[in-house]
C-alpha cells in the first residue's frame, strides 16, 4: 500500500496538466513500515523526451533527488508519470522499463474529465494493482 496526502497528490495532478500535451514525470520519497509506504516528498522531474507517449528522467535531477532523499532519511518508494491520453495502467513500455521490483510504479492518467491515480508493482513485465490511501 501507498500512502498519499490530498496535497501530494493535487500536486502531482497540477504537474501533470502544466505539462501538457507531454507526459509529467517524478519520484516519490518517504517512509516504509511493515507494508506500508508513506509519501512525504514528491519530487517533480523533467521529462527529458518532452513526448506524450514516453518519459525519460532528467538524470541530474534524478540524482538530486536521490541525495536529498538520504539527506532526510528517506527511502525511494517509487515514482509516477502521466499518461496524457490513455489510461492509469502499464503500457507495455512502462513494464520493459519497470527494473525495479521493490517500489511502486504510479500512474496518472487525464484521458477523462477527473485524473484517475493508479500504483502497481511490476516485476519480470507482470504488473500487479496495489492500493492508494489518500489522506
Amino acid at each position: 500500500m501507498i500512502i498519499l496526502k490530498k496535497a501530494q497528490l493535487e500536486s502531482i495532478i497540477d504537474y501533470a496538466r502544466k505539462n501538457l500535451p507531454d507526459e509529467a514525470c517524478g519520484l516519490l520519497g518517504g517512509y516504509i513500515k511493515n507494508n506500508e509506504r508513506t509519501v512525504e516528498k514528491v519530487f517533480f522531474l523533467t521529462n527529458t523526451d518532452h513526448s506524450p507517449e514516453h518519459f525519460s528522467m532528467d538524470p541530474k535531477e534524478q540524482f538530486a533527488a536521490v541525495k536529498d532523499m538520504r539527506k532526510h532519511g528517506y527511502a525511494l518508494l517509487g515514482n509516477f508519470h502521466s499518461h496524457p491520453a490513455s489510461p492509469a495502467r502499464p503500457s507495455v513500455e512502462d513494464k520493459r522499463l519497470a527494473f525495479d521490483p521493490s517500489i511502486s510504479y504510479l500512474i496518472l492518467s487525464l484521458a477523462e474529465k477527473d485524473p484517475v491515480l493508479k500504483s502497481f508493482k511490476i516485476e519480470n513485465k507482470n504488473s500487479q494493482e496495489e492500493s492508494i490511501t489518500i489522506l
